[in-house]
C-alpha cells in the first residue's frame, strides 16, 4: 500500500507544479482583458450609441476632419451640408467621428436673442450667459507682426 500512496503523492506534486507554471499565465490573461479587452469595448459602446443619437440638425466632424450640419438622415446614410455655398453630400453613419453640437439645443429667436427658458429653470440661463459671454471673450485677433498696418505706417515706411 506504501507505493501507491507515494505514487499518489507524486502525481499530487506533479500536478501543483504544473498549476503553479499556469498561475502567472492566467493572472496576466486576466489583467489583459481588464486593462484592454474591457474598455475598449466601452469606448466601442459608446461611439455607436453617439452615432445611433445622430439626427437632423446635429452639427458633426467626420473621421477625415469634414465638418458639418446633418440635413438628412437614412438607415446608414447621412446627407450632410458643409461650406459657405451648403454644399450636400452623402456619407456613411461610421464615418461620422463625433458630434459637435446637438439640435436639441436652445435656439436663437429672429432678433438674435436665446430662447426665453422655463420660469423654473435657472442653471439654463446661467449657461446661456456663460455662452455669451466666452464669445464675447474668444473674438480672433491677430498676432502683431500680422496686423493690417494703417495708411500712417505706410507712408513712414515708403519715405
Amino acid at each position: 500500500m506504501l507505493p501507491v500512496f507515494r505514487q499518489t503523492r507524486m502525481k499530487m506534486e506533479e500536478f501543483m507544479n504544473n498549476i503553479t507554471t499556469l498561475i502567472p499565465l492566467i493572472l496576466l490573461i486576466v489583467i489583459m482583458y481588464f486593462m484592454l479587452i474591457r474598455p475598449q469595448r466601452k469606448r466601442e459602446r459608446e461611439v455607436n450609441s453617439m452615432r445611433s443619437a445622430i439626427k437632423v440638425g446635429d452639427e458633426v466632424i467626420t473621421i477625415g476632419g469634414i465638418c458639418g450640419k446633418i440635413v438628412k438622415t437614412k438607415d446608414e446614410v447621412l446627407t450632410i451640408q458643409v461650406g459657405a455655398d451648403k454644399t450636400k453630400f452623402d456619407i456613411m453613419r461610421w464615418a461620422i467621428s463625433k458630434v459637435v453640437t446637438e439640435a436639441s439645443a436652445p435656439k436663437a429667436d429672429k432678433a438674435g436673442k436665446p430662447a426665453k427658458d422655463e420660469p423654473g429653470d435657472e442653471s439654463g440661463a446661467d449657461d446661456i450667459a456663460a455662452a455669451e459671454g466666452a464669445a464675447e471673450e474668444s473674438k480672433p485677433t491677430l498676432p502683431k507682426r500680422l496686423k493690417k498696418k494703417t495708411a500712417e505706417e505706410e507712408a513712414g515706411i515708403e519715405e
